[in-house]
């Protein structure tokens, strides 16, 4: 539980009659008998408030997934990465009205016609996207300031 083995738990057994002495050591044993079995009763306590709360369903987790020492940052980052080339690669379907996806006229002819007949993607224009007139200041004019933005 704290990463003591065996041996470390005699050489701490020895340290601490060497330091407490035989005659307080059964009285601090007891004391931290009775901390662990307060401890003890409050994760209980805390577990079926729990439970009571959130209902049957907490039963139902599978905590060893949500240990976050199992977390790797590498593996993590990776998967991230690769989701977002993965979603930069593969194109949206545009939605209609009726929350089906649109075929455009393109697509329909090309999955009209034979494989041999259709028409290549480079083929296919598209319109450049508008222009945005971007309006400067004349020389000597100061910039606009607002009061309640700052």
């Amino acid at each position: 539980m704290f990463g003591i083995n065996g041996y470390e738990l005699i050489v701490l057994a020895i340290l601490a009659v060497a330091v407490l002495g035989p005659e307080r050591l059964p009285e601090y044993a007891s004391q931290l008998a009775r901390l662990v079995r307060e401890l003890r009763r409050m994760a209980s306590g805390a577990r079926e408030q729990l439970r009571e709360e959130v209902g049957p369903e907490i039963d139902e987790v599978d905590w060893r997934k949500l240990d976050p020492r199992q977390y790797d940052p590498r593996r993590i980052i990776k998967e991230a990465l690769l989701d977002d080339v993965e979603d930069a690669v593969r194109p949206a379907p545009r939605q209609g009205t009726s929350g089906h996806p649109v075929r455009s006229a393109a697509t329909a002819s090309a999955a009209a016609a034979p494989a041999a007949a259709a028409v290549p993607a480079a083929a296919v224009q598209t319109s450049p996207p508008p222009v945005q007139r971007i309006e400067r200041l004349a020389a000597g004019e100061t910039a606009p300031f607002d009061v309640e933005a700052t």
